[in-house]
């Protein structure tokens, strides 16, 4: 196939996305966040980005470009965080609404033991990148070379030493 010859698949719609992968985004990025409210803010933030990409998106692995834009979503939200904190709590509370999630959230949320998600959130925001690509979503170490935009040899690194990190604490809790 040329560059010019339209491909057999074709690309989905936001909708699509939204519909059919968007309990794939919450997982990802509960895992990323660890928090209900985080994960909302960051599945907004794909499905704009999503949005804004789906021009240029070349039909292939889907989940891998939605991995790829979320993980970029929450490294860039950590950087702007540790650049401007945020305020603690809003001007007036009171205006605030606090919703349950949903039972495909819930559902989503319990498919890692609160031990496990604990454990992951002791990671440097790297670390954690790179070992929920791998052992929760599945990719394998070039793509998510590709995907952070780093050597293999790093994947390797962060992973081996998020997991090293990681045996300890799931080890302690496996004892208790």
């Amino acid at each position: 196939m040329t560059e010019n010859q339209p491909s057999d698949e074709v690309a989905p719609t936001w909708e699509d996305i939204a519909r059919d992968h968007g309990r794939f985004l919450y997982t990802v990025a509960y895992r990323l966040t660890g928090n209900h409210d985080d994960t909302q803010d960051l599945v907004q933030d794909v499905l704009l980005r999503v949005e804004r990409g789906l021009v240029n998106y070349q039909p292939g692995n889907l989940n891998g470009w939605l991995s790829r834009i979320t993980t970029n979503a929450f490294l860039d939200n950590v950087r702007k965080k540790k650049r401007r904190p945020e305020e603690a709590l809003p001007d007036e509370p009171d205006r605030v609404l606090i919703g349950a999630p949903g039972a495909d959230e819930s559902l989503d949320m319990t498919m890692l033991p609160q031990h496990v998600q604990d454990a992951l959130l002791t990671l440097p925001d790297d670390y954690r990148a790179a070992v929920v690509m791998c052992d929760v979503v599945g990719l394998t170490y070039d793509e998510i070379s590709e995907q952070l935009g780093v050597p293999v040899g790093t994947v390797r690194s962060r992973i081996h030493r998020g997991r090293s990190r990681l045996k300890p604490l799931l080890a302690a809790e496996h004892d208790q």
